[in-house]
């Protein structure tokens, strides 16, 4: 069966095909809502309304884009207006895992990691432009218009955002011989 088709029989009520279409774009629709809100737990209540709109809102979709596009435009708006409604989280909330590794992982894996870590270090609204921005490719005034806030401000918070990630993923030791030489 085509997307299109699996589309209309979604339209329709199939639940086989609403399944089809929710396990062929739920990881890319995690994904995108992890990296806006920085949080595993609030990702996946959010990456589950983006899904329950997708599908109550399956009737507006026309197909001039692809369904994973606008998919991935209810899942962003989605992390958007929860992290406008919830307000600023508490650090407390948001507490690093503790995973052991079973084997050493390969070095992109850890890279993976340091720049989770470092995305989720940053504020809120600067990790929010940075994403919107450098990850999904909207501009200052998209982004602006997204979060209800001056195209001017999301340039300034990327600027802010790249230079923070910039620290974080400098290595220390680096850094205290900048520091030395200075």
């Amino acid at each position: 069966m085509s997307e299109a088709q699996l589309i209309e029989a979604a339209r329709a009520g199939d639940q086989a095909a609403m399944g089809t279409l929710y396990a062929t774009h739920a990881d890319r629709v995690y994904s995108v809502v992890r990296r806006v809100v920085g949080d595993d737990h609030l990702a996946e209540d959010v990456s589950q309304d983006a899904w329950i709109r997708c599908f109550e809102k399956l009737h507006l979709f026309r197909g001039d884009a692809a369904f994973s596009t606008w998919m991935h435009r209810l899942a962003v708006n989605a992390a958007v207006n929860r992290l406008r409604s919830q307000g600023r989280r508490s650090k407390l909330e948001t507490a690093p895992e503790l995973r052991l590794p079973v084997q050493e992982p390969d070095e992109s894996v850890l890279h993976q990691r340091q720049l989770s870590r470092a995305l989720d270090a940053l504020p809120e609204g600067y990790r929010t432009v940075l994403v919107l921005h450098d990850v999904e490719g909207l501009t200052h005034e998209e982004i602006g218009e997204r979060l209800g806030i001056a195209a001017g401000t999301s340039k300034s918070q990327l600027h802010k955002a790249r230079a923070r990630m910039r620290e974080l993923l400098t290595p220390r030791q680096t850094q205290n011989e900048a520091g030395n030489h200075g």
